[in-house]
């Protein structure tokens, strides 16, 4: 098809998460020129002229990598409305369903009216009495930012440990009702075909060292020199092993897809309880797509190289546009 697409991304922070997306804006944009585009890779910042004078160059589409600016999580939806405003085509969610996932929240409250299972959460009260361990988490930013093995505490303990990493971290947190048991990641691809629910990851904390909590925290996803760096692994298979829970994983998947109205590509996060039932963790309307990544491994696992799938989130956005 050819055409020119940049890839856009927020203005980094200085933090490994940021500079893994100023890495995969260069990945992308390789893998977009192998397939006969022409693509470069845009800065955005809070000065928004920048979308404008995107829009009088005519490009097919923007792929876009906003997930902040800088470092800041509960922003990245401007730049899809933006977007909209100058009728540029670009990848992923829109501008609504951007905004609810920038909020953990207001993702829950959606998943609620939904009425797909998700944790309990509380925000600007306690948890009631004998609400027993939650897990203390950022309302806006991803890439577990501000989750640490300290973050599962006794429901009696939230209001202190919200505050003392708000002051830490800034920003706003919340308690939200811990799930003991497994956590599923499971990406979603929109091919013309309709919607692929692509292989389902389950991360796996067996090889774990004792006392050391089973979440994805943010050294498991970025400290090279913390254990859980290395020995939370990914593993795929639940299609096949246990079939029952993974029809379940895919309806719930398909539910919170149209819910949230996301588009391109997703991914949905689950934890599994000991008694067998998923509740949603959060939807991701941008997923990580460095090669190394969930993402791109569940691509792999179904037979569809790195270049095939960017290049179908490209297509998806420019039939949302009518391209």
């Amino acid at each position: 098809m050819g055409g020119y697409i940049p890839v856009i991304h927020g203005s980094p922070a200085d933090r490994p998460d940021e500079d893994d997306t100023l890495r995969n804006a260069g990945i992308i944009s390789r893998a977009l020129c192998a397939r006969g585009y022409d693509s470069d890779i845009l800065e955005i910042d809070f000065d928004l002229t920048v979308i404008e004078k995107l829009a009088q160059k005519k490009p097919l589409a923007a792929f876009n990598l906003v997930e902040a600016i800088r470092g800041n999580g509960a922003h990245g939806h401007i730049v899809c409305a933006a977007m909209d405003h100058f009728g540029l085509a670009y990848t992923g969610a829109g501008a609504t369903a951007y905004f609810q996932s920038c909020s953990k929240i207001l993702s829950k409250q959606v998943l609620q009216a939904a009425g797909l299972l998700a944790p309990h959460c509380w925000m600007g009260q306690a948890p009631p009495a004998g609400a027993g361990k939650v897990i203390i988490k950022s309302v806006s930013e991803h890439a577990s930012f501000g989750m640490d093995q300290q973050s599962v505490i006794d429901a009696s303990q939230a209001a202190d440990e919200i505050a003392r990493r708000e002051q830490k971290f800034g920003g706003r947190f919340f308690a939200e009702e811990y799930v003991h048991g497994r956590e599923f990641n499971i990406a979603v691809l929109e091919t013309a075909d309709g919607l692929r629910v692509l292989p389902m990851a389950e991360m796996t904390f067996d090889a774990l060292p004792e006392g050391v909590l089973p979440i994805v925290d943010y050294a498991a996803k970025w400290d090279e020199n913390s254990p859980s760096y290395h020995l939370t692994r990914r593993r795929f298979g639940v299609e096949q092993d246990e079939p029952a829970l993974a029809r379940r994983l895919q309806m719930m998947t398909l539910d919170c897809w149209r819910a949230a109205d996301l588009a391109g590509y997703a991914r949905v996060d689950f934890r599994v309880d000991d008694k067998g039932a998923p509740f949603i963790l959060e939807f991701n309307t941008n997923p990580c797509l460095a090669p190394e990544a969930g993402f791109a491994a569940a691509l792999c696992e179904a037979g569809l190289s790195f270049e095939d799938g960017v290049e179908a989130i490209v297509l998806a956005a420019l039939r949302r546009r009518g391209c």
